[in-house]
């Protein structure tokens, strides 16, 4: 008998009875399936935290114990029951992991404005293209107590001090907190600090003093530094910056040219250690060992052979992570080794989903705030795509073993291997570029097809055997037909960077886009059956994001010294002495352009929009909607009664009808940027954007003044 509302004449919930049921025939024809999307919960809790406005109460970190309890039980009797509790559970676990890593940080010191004496244990030497950055943990300033935050200092270019981890370093610096973002919305720098444990960073204005370590040196930190030292010996220049790259994880040494060359190619993920590498280490490792052993009679009829190189093997790549840093790619390529040597002595696939999410798990479990990260998502989002792509390609190709199959088939089929990888990781990560970078690679496939098998077959196994070689002296003789290799990797990055339209700039998707976008891919290749298409739309709708997002008509940098406006078809920006050039990259990419124009004393820019005198500039974007004006030496009144909104970058003093950014307005709220609109002016201040957090600074005050909270956000 069907179910009818009261009074209603419907029999709605009678209709959507059927539908229900078929949604649970769905959901149990996939039950293999059902587990990674746990994984999806988890991080989706970690977002949730960092979009809301202020700190949670901490009581809802004590909600997830219980639910993943009750989840668990659940699920024992009614399976698909225990999997929706399992996602709401998995969420809360998510939410209180980096609800509970943000409140254990330490806070932020007070850094000086002026000169310090900057003194500490070195915790990690960075090479540059000109020069060396310190890490120094438990610093102190001007003979202080010891900070509980890292400092990271530029020595001076030519400084003879050859520092090493573990060495005691005094020096003369100029030390300042991490930066806020650009831009409201743009990356946090500040977040990304506090939960890292760094606490500024700055150059040395004098010659650094080392005294060096007795006792007490970090191993790995040292190890990392000398195969850098040696690599630079044995390989100076681009390439060797490059083998160091790729050996010890650091990427500082190389020169911005052949960074820009590898990124606009498409190569630059070579240079981020991660899952290519670490399967090269780890596959080279167990060839080698799996032979040696197979070599002594006595230990191949004795041990289980392929069970002991592929333990080994393990240890070579737990080893590799350690060395390179322990970068989240590395954290996701090393689990999923774990994961695959496990399923290698069990008889079980080496590579599922299930593997994937277990890895994702264990990387938010320990680094939670990795989720808002690049590298996390790109990193991610490739090994998903590979393994639910070619769960779909292998039942429909052709196999290359058996029946006579010709080394031409086989050539072809591993052409087709390298082609089809760089395909499908190119589209998954594509989203994830757009969001963070605003920018298209073109012709990354022919770029992988080309740079992908000279690092795998030369450049990696050669720089294994120069570590390798190390303890006795002898690694040039490796290390310089690696050279060869990288060299031709990059010849290949500087060739397909010049080929027209290589890397194109787009306008940023924006982060509901960027959203829509990860969970169709989340849709698309988690699941299993036809209804897995419905990712389809969603990724599209996702990627064409950005025609409904239009940027600011006018930005102001948070010292006031950048202030841009956008005249439809190009960025006209006053830029005083000082200014961050990270800003006005950041600015660049946002509108999509390459060069912004400097806004003259007098004349029309960007047709007519824009109307320039020595005193002022009149922003008038037309159809209708408020006009701008920056100061530049008039009479605040006057700007007052011309525009809707008034912008300068010293202080407006007196009283304005009109709204005001002023040197006032950034010091107190950060970056502003603003949109006229035919309803008015829209004002959102980088303090709005980001609400209350622990790592937003108070309102600052001046000086002698007691610190208060913060007022109510510009909207």
């Amino acid at each position: 008998m069907a179910l009818s509302l009261p009074g209603s004449g419907t029999d709605a919930p009678g209709r959507l009875w059927p539908a229900g049921l078929a949604a649970l025939d769905l959901l149990a024809a996939e039950r293999s399936r059902l587990a990674p999307w746990l994984a999806v919960a988890l991080g989706a809790g970690v977002l949730a935290y960092f979009g809301l406005p202020e700190e949670p109460s901490p009581a809802l970190a004590w909600l997830a114990p219980p639910l993943v309890a009750l989840a668990l039980l659940a699920a024992t009797r009614r399976p698909l029951l225990g999997w929706v509790l399992g996602l709401v559970a998995a969420a809360l676990l998510g939410f209180a992991a980096v609800a509970l890593g943000a409140t254990r940080q330490p806070p932020m010191p007070d850094l000086p404005r002026g000169a310090t004496i900057v003194s500490g244990r070195i915790a990690a030497v960075e090479l540059l293209p000109e020069g060396r950055r310190v890490t120094l943990e438990a610093p102190s300033l001007d003979g202080g107590a010891p900070l509980a935050r890292r400092l990271r200092i530029r020595l001076k270019a030519g400084d003879p001090a050859a520092p090493r981890p573990g060495d005691q370093i005094r020096l003369r610096a100029l030390v300042r907190p991490p930066a806020p973002p650009t831009y409201p919305g743009a990356w946090d720098f500040q977040r990304a600090a506090w939960f890292s444990g760094l606490g500024g960073s700055g150059f040395a204005i004098g010659r650094a003093e080392v005294v060096p370590a007795g006792q007490g040196v970090p191993v790995l930190a040292a190890l990392r530094t000398g195969i850098e030292a040696r690599v630079a010996v044995a390989l100076p220049g681009a390439a060797g910056a490059v083998a160091q790259a790729l050996l010890t994880g650091g990427q500082s040494a190389i020169p911005a040219a052949d960074l820009a060359a590898m990124r606009d190619s498409g190569l630059a993920h070579l240079l981020s250690v991660s899952g290519l590498h670490i399967a090269i280490v780890m596959g080279v490792s167990f060839a080698s060992l799996r032979l040696l052993l197979a070599l002594v009679p006595c230990l191949a009829l004795r041990l289980p052979v392929k069970a002991v190189a592929a333990v080994a093997a393990l240890g070579v790549g737990g080893l590799y992570m350690l060395l390179t840093g322990g970068a989240v790619p590395m954290q996701r390529s090393f689990a999923m080794a774990a994961l695959a040597t496990l399923a290698l002595l069990t008889g079980r696939r080496a590579l599922s989903l299930r593997a994937w999410a277990l890895a994702v798990a264990a990387v938010l479990l320990v680094q939670p705030d990795a989720v808002l990260g690049a590298s996390f998502q790109m990193s991610f989002a490739a090994v998903l795509a590979l393994i639910a792509g070619w769960e779909w390609l292998r039942p429909r190709l052709p196999r290359a073993a058996g029946g006579g199959a010709r080394w031409q088939r086989r050539l072809a089929l591993a052409g087709f291997g390298i082609a089809a990888t760089s395909v499908l990781a190119g589209a998954a990560t594509t989203p994830f570029g757009l969001y963070h970078f605003g920018r298209l690679q073109l012709y990354g496939v022919a770029a992988n097809a080309l740079a992908v098998p000279l690092t795998s077959v030369l450049v990696m196994p050669a720089g294994m055997a120069a570590v390798a070689l190390m303890p006795f002296g002898l690694e040039a003789l490796a290390l310089l037909p690696m050279g060869w290799g990288v060299e031709a990797v990059l010849a290949v990055a500087r060739w397909v960077a010049g080929w027209p339209g290589a890397a194109m700039a787009v306008p940023p998707i924006p982060a509901w886009g960027l959203g829509l976008c990860a969970f169709g891919l989340l849709w698309l290749c988690l699941w299993g059956s036809a209804w897995r298409l419905a990712g389809v739309p969603l990724l599209a709708l996702g990627l064409l994001s950005g025609a409904w997002q239009r940027p600011p008509d006018l930005l102001v940098s948070a010292d006031a010294k950048l202030i841009g406006l956008w005249a439809g078809e190009g960025l006209a920006v006053q830029r005083l002495s000082g200014a961050s050039g990270l800003t006005r990259e950041n600015w660049l990419r946002l509108f999509a352009v390459t060069r912004a124009e400097a806004l003259p004393r007098q004349g029309d820019v960007a047709e007519g929009r824009i109307a320039c005198t020595a005193g002022a500039c009149l922003l008038d974007p037309g159809a209708g909607r408020p006009r701008a004006v920056l100061l530049r030496g008039d009479p605040p009144a006057e700007a007052c009664a011309r525009a809707a909104v008034v912008v300068s970058a010293e202080p407006v003093r007196g009283r304005c009808a009109a709204q005001v950014i002023d040197r006032f307005a950034v010091w107190r709220n950060g970056a502003h940027a603003v949109w006229l609109e035919p309803g008015g002016v829209r004002v959102v201040s980088d303090r709005a954007a980001r609400g209350r957090r622990p790592w937003v600074p108070p309102v600052p005050v001046p000086r002698g003044l007691p610190s208060t909270d913060p007022p109510a956000p510009v909207e």
